[in-house]
């Protein structure tokens, strides 16, 4: 998936929740629950998005040089799930669009199950 090159600064996350996250995830370590916010191997695999990634996009934060890490655009997203740059996202606000794809499947992953379904039968 391509990352866009110059977000919109309204992705990256403010100190007061980079902060909160930093603490949520350290208070449950310390009491041995599995709680994080899941910072993005660039290199690696994406944790899975949710439709409740507009609350707060712990799932999926885009580390960046110098600056606190940020959400996912919505057409990352978008990519994210399979969605083709082509596809003319309809969002009326963020928080619609984050719960848009986070609620949809992953097209080439169902692309892929229909293949071998085929292949089955």
């Amino acid at each position: 998936m391509t990352l866009e090159a110059n977000p919109d600064p309204k992705y990256t996350l403010t100190n007061h929740l980079w902060k909160y996250l930093r603490d949520y995830a350290q208070k449950h370590k310390e009491r041995g629950n599995g709680f994080g916010f899941g910072l993005v191997d660039l290199d690696g695999i994406s944790r899975t998005m949710s439709a409740r990634y507009y609350k707060d996009g712990s799932e999926i934060l885009i580390p960046q040089k110098k600056k606190n890490p940020r959400r996912l655009t919505i057409r990352e997203s978008a990519r994210l799930q399979g969605y083709p740059d082509h596809f003319i996202v309809d969002a009326v606000s963020m928080n619609q669009g984050y719960k848009q794809f986070g609620n949809s499947v992953v097209i080439p992953l169902i692309e892929a199950i229909g293949e071998k379904i085929i292949d089955a039968l």
